[in-house]
């Protein structure tokens, strides 16, 4: 299966939120409730106001044919703020791919060490990469409680 990684474009921002609502309400409601799923991944999620976010950082979209299969990004202080990948694209290397461009990105800017606050679905991802735990955190979005694990990976 071949997987094209390009960066993102204004364009992509409808399929990136539609991969991102399905995704957080099919693989990531196996850790997360019902209320806290539609709070994380609401019917309405404002297209622009992600792209304008999105386009502020390096975000990397991975593409197989037509198939948008992931993105994620990472912002100018190191810190990956989303890595998603399709429902019917997990476990086939796609989150390797983008976690490695947005690795390489961080250190082209210089950067020592990469952040994410990882999702209890996420968090044994970024333990193979190398990311270790700093701590547990409770944060709240949209009225919910979350429970998340602020993670860092030294370069």
């Amino acid at each position: 299966m071949e997987i094209k990684l390009k960066l993102f474009k204004a364009e992509d921002a409808p399929a990136i939120v539609a991969l991102f609502r399905s995704t957080v309400r099919i693989i990531n409601a196996q850790h997360y409730n019902e209320a806290q799923i539609k709070a994380w991944a609401p019917d309405v999620i404002y297209e622009d106001k992600w792209a304008e976010k999105l386009l502020k950082s390096h975000t990397v979209v991975a593409w197989h044919n037509d198939t948008l299969c992931g993105f994620g990004d990472i912002d100018a202080t190191g810190y990956l703020d989303h890595l998603f990948v399709h429902k019917d694209y997990q476990g086939c290397g796609v989150a390797t791919l983008i976690e490695k461009e947005i690795e390489k990105h961080a250190r082209i800017q210089g950067h020592n060490v990469i952040t994410v606050a990882a999702s209890i679905t996420a968090k044994p991802f970024f333990l193979k990469k190398g990311y270790n735990v700093v701590r547990e955190q409770q944060v709240t979005f949209n009225g919910q409680q979350f429970t998340n694990f602020f993670m860092e990976k030294v370069l």
